[in-house]
Order: C-alpha cells, then structure tokens, then sequence
C-alpha cells in the first residue's frame, strides 16, 4: 500500500509541474489594450479664402505624444456600403496635363490639410466635388507600435483595427 501510495505521490508530482508548449505571443507593452491608436473625421471645404487648406486641432480628448505617427486618409466614397479610405497625399489627374493632390503637414497640436500642385495650376479648373465637404480621417498612432509591426500604413481597412 506504502509503494502505491509513493507512486501516485510521485506521478501527481510529476504531472502538476509539467508547462505545456508556450502560446501565440500577445502584443509587447500593449497586454490587455484592445486599441493602440485614435482618430477623429473632419467634413471641410477648401476656397481661395481659406488658399485652398484647413488647419484642424487635434481634439483634447485624444493623448498626443511628440513621437507619434500622424495619417490621414480621404473618404472617396463607398462600395457594397463600404467606406473606401485613400491615404494622403492623393493625387488626382484632371486631365492628360493637369493634376494636383490632397495633402496634409502637422505640429504638435494641428493637422494642416490642403490641396497641393504645381505653381501654375488654375485652381478654377477644381469642380465642386473635388472642393466641397470633402470627409478626412486623421489617425494617431504611437511610432513605437508602428515600428514594432508589419502594418501597411496605406491600407486604412488594416489601420482601423488598431484605432479606438
């Protein structure tokens, strides 16, 4: 009785301190955050008055670190109901001679989104589609995570699922 009792003892031992195999690696620093990023959308309109830009503020309410990477995609319009994103800068041919971008600089606290060309371009050459409630989305994503992943910055439908 003694040695079946000394052999399930050392069986039990045996098997309470055995690992198994290690999982899949979670996300380094970021354990238990389902976004690493935040964005916000602005609806503008690009004039002569304003010199064909819109300086946005990036709200209070999103934490904004100088390292920080800073995207921002065009809302070009939809398909099967889907939202399609173009990143910036976005260029668009006008015709077989012209063309001109949407494009975007930032500092800390503004994001500066403007339509960019050559220095002879005729601006009235812009239809009313090209100029008016035009949506953007500003994304903010911490240059550490970025550098940490393989993440193609240019796809938004990727970018999303890391952005609160």
């Amino acid at each position: 009785m003694k040695r079946i009792l000394s052999i399930i003892t050392v069986l039990t031992l045996f098997l309470t301190s055995c690992e198994g195999p290690q999982g899949p690696p979670g996300f380094d620093g970021f354990d238990g955050v389902n976004f690493v990023g935040q964005s916000f959308e602005r609806t503008i309109s690009f004039s002569s008055t304003n010199n064909y830009q819109e300086s946005l503020e990036v709200p209070l309410n999103i934490e904004l670190f100088e390292s920080d990477m800073v995207l921002v995609y065009h809302l070009r319009g939809q398909i099967d109901g889907f939202d399609v994103w173009k990143p910036l800068p976005e260029t668009i041919y006008i015709n077989a001679a012209e063309e001109f971008q949407y494009n975007f600089e930032h500092n800390f606290d503004f994001v500066t989104i403007f339509i960019d060309s050559h220095p002879t371009f005729n601006f009235n050459l812009l239809t009313d589609n090209e100029r008016i409630n035009q949506t953007f989305r500003i994304v903010v994503l911490p240059v550490d995570f970025i550098n940490n992943r393989n993440i193609d910055i240019n796809n938004y439908n990727e970018i999303k699922q890391y952005v609160k």
